[in-house]
Order: C-alpha cells, then structure tokens, then sequence
C-alpha cells in the first residue's frame, strides 16, 4: 500500500488487494482484510479482527477485538460490534462438507448495536437482518430478524424493550409515546414498530418516518 494513503494500518496486519478503505479508517494489531471487500471512511477496527471477501462495512462503524465479518456480513453506517461477538453464515456446517454457495446474509443496519460475545446465528432460508439503532445485549444469541430500535437479549433473544437512538431505554405512556430522558427524542409505537417523532440531537444520525 502506497505511503500517499488517507487511513492507517497497523505494520502486524494484512491487507490484500483489491479492496475499498475509506479515509480516516484504522485498522489496529493482527487484523486480516480479505481482498473484494468494502470498508467506509472513519471505521475503528480493533486488534485480531477478520473482514472477509465481498464483506461490506459503512463508515464510522466501530469493530472491537475479536471479530469476524464473514463474506455474506454487511454493516451499514454508525454500527457497533463489541469485543468477540459473532457473526455465523452456515446454519448446519460440517468440517467435511463445502457449504460455501449456501452462505446466509446478514444485514445489521444503521446505528445498530451488538454487545459483547453476542452471537448472531442466520434463519435456515432467508438470512437475518438487526434493525436500525437496535441493541442487542452482551451473550445474547440472535436467531431471528430484530426490528428497528428494538432491545433484545437473552438465549434465543427476545425483545424486551425499546431503545433510543441514544441507546437509552424507552419507556412509552398510554398514548405509545415515549421521550428519551436523555436527549429528548420522541417516539411512538405503531403496529409493532417505532416512529422518530422529533430528533433534538442532530448530531446522532436518523431517517424520520410517518
């Protein structure tokens, strides 16, 4: 790699080529970026971690230690990976049977939060998709899509709250509508999903819907 480039890489990791690295990325000790993948501007990759072929990260996503973005992995923008969790992409594998064309897509969108040791495990047909500015509690065990700002966790993982852009939890009055109170923002339940109502802090990244 060219000394003219705009992100750094740590000298004990190993980037092949052709890949996309968007300015401002870091890419920290003993990671391993496979050729044909694509990582945004402003991204944090921490010690040990594996970005396969064809895998797809935004920009400012943040990836801790220990973890594996596998080839049918696509992070959107402003996603957290906490140290060691785990994205699968074979639901049956075996160690003497090549699955590699039945690879299931994972989709984590923006915002999105996953904790530590958290293990995403994809459905049989589809693959699996974590909603917009959803969190997902440390060892949890996701097997199922996460709807947008849904809090999920346990083992399977369930929903067991709502969660503000912010990451606070939401709590919602007789009418479904909640005001986070932290910053402010306004939400409303409607048919099993979350509405962004008002967003004060414009610094946190949203789409607002009606």
């Amino acid at each position: 790699m060219g000394k003219d480039r705009k992100y750094f890489v740590h000298e004990t990791s190993i980037v092949e080529e052709p890949c996309q690295i968007g300015e401002g990325t870091r890419i920290w000790h003993f990671c391993h970026v496979m050729p044909n993948s694509t990582i945004g501007k402003n991204c944090n990759i921490g010690q040990n971690a594996f970005v396969g072929a064809n895998a797809s990260i935004g920009n400012r996503v943040k990836i801790q230690n220990n973890v594996s973005i596998y080839s049918a992995v696509t992070l959107e923008d402003d996603v957290f990976c906490g140290p060691s969790c785990v994205f699968t992409d074979i639901r049956t594998p075996r160690a003497f049977i090549s699955r590699k064309n039945e690879f299931l897509p994972i989709l984590v969108k923006q915002g999105a939060t996953i904790g530590a040791n958290a293990t995403v495990v994809p459905c049989y047909t589809k693959g699996l998709t974590i909603g917009r500015y959803a969190l997902v509690g440390a060892g949890s065990v996701v097997t199922k899509d996460v709807p947008d700002h849904a809090l999920v966790y346990g083992n399977p993982g369930r929903v067991e709250g709502w969660v503000c852009n912010c990451g606070i939890t939401l709590e919602f009055n007789q009418d479904s509508q909640a005001q986070c109170a932290k910053c402010g923002n306004r939400y409303k339940q409607k048919h099993g999903k979350i509405i962004s109502l008002v967003v004060h802090n414009r610094k946190i990244p949203v789409l607002l819907t009606d």
